[in-house]
């Protein structure tokens, strides 16, 4: 996951609402948003590699979300899986509790940020220091009201994408919310701006320049041309989420996710065209990517805990 934008009681009617995208090598695998068949409760995406997920939600009206801290310098490979810290923050009711659990083996992971909590108390967590100067990461924060975005830097980083995405969330704040589908329509878009940030914006993290251009849109968009002379050629946007909580305990959560044709990534891809399935090679042997099939998937939890979801 590697771009938040969410407006925390800024809007009378959706206490909190979520737009994330998260970005990740295609080949990883994969399945797309449901309920997981071992924790019921829990709705979200899985990562197969791994175990966990990136962002969810449990019938509680629990919401996690983590993103990786990028920092091209700091080359260890850590044993815990990001991942699983989302997942442990869905199936614990005790949420602070949880992430006082999570702080007391920080040095296990790589480098992260965690959103964790419900609207009522959001909390933020991450295991490195994010201000200009050195100490240990400050202590988990819980929250205050208004619109936030978070990146692979810091919570609220001054990074462009950040800053474009609050700035358009916040414009999306004033619209008619009672026209639902068509602001999920706004958010899906803002999400989808694969416009990249002038170079003399670019953060620093360590990365090459080309790199640092590439990761800052807020949809980072399948390379066209030679995938050989591109620096990250089976990286991008894999799924775009939405999460809005109704004032009423509602929950919409709204997944487009993408995948390139030929990649066995999720279930959900082999019935779109099982024809696919054999074109594993496809991004190696072509002079140009082939193109990103698309699905979105729409569910809601009711205050009665009821579970209503079906793919479109």
């Amino acid at each position: 996951m590697c771009l938040i934008l969410f407006a925390l009681r800024a809007h009378p009617d959706y206490p909190l609402i979520v737009a994330a995208n998260r970005d990740e090598y295609f080949q990883r695998p994969t399945l797309a948003a449901d309920y997981w068949p071992d924790q019921a409760d829990l709705l979200a995406g899985r990562d197969l590699q791994a175990g966990g997920t990136w962002l969810g939600v449990n019938q509680q009206g629990q919401f996690a979300a983590v993103t990786n801290v990028r920092n091209g310098l700091d080359t260890q490979v850590r044993p815990g899986s990001r991942g699983e810290l989302v997942a442990n923050c869905l199936t614990h009711p005790d949420t602070l509790g949880q992430l006082r659990k999570i702080a007391a083996k920080h040095a296990h992971y790589n480098g992260f940020n965690l959103l964790a909590g419900t609207p009522e108390r959001l909390f933020y967590s991450s295991n490195r220091n994010h201000s200009v100067t050195a100490g240990p990461p400050a202590a988990t924060t819980e929250l205050p009201g208004g619109v936030h975005g978070l990146s692979n830097g810091g919570l609220n980083s001054r990074w462009p994408k950040v800053d474009s995405g609050k700035a358009l969330l916040a414009d999306l704040l004033a619209r008619d919310w009672s026209r639902l589908d068509e602001r999920k329509v706004d958010l899906l878009a803002l999400l989808a701006d694969d416009t990249q940030a002038p170079t003399e914006q670019l953060p620093d993290t360590g990365i090459s320049p080309d790199k640092e251009a590439i990761l800052s849109s807020r949809f980072i968009a399948c390379p066209a041309g030679d995938p050989h002379r591109h620096p990250m050629p089976d990286y991008g946007t894999r799924a775009s989420t939405l999460v809005l909580f109704h004032r009423s305990g509602h929950i919409h959560f709204v997944e487009r996710s993408f995948s390139l044709a030929g990649t066995r990534f999720r279930q959900e891809d082999e019935n779109l065209n099982p024809a696919n399935n054999n074109r594993n090679d496809e991004l190696t042997q072509s002079g140009s990517p082939p193109p990103l099939q698309q699905q979105t998937r729409e569910f809601v939890i009711s205050p009665a805990r009821h579970r209503t979801g079906q793919p479109n």
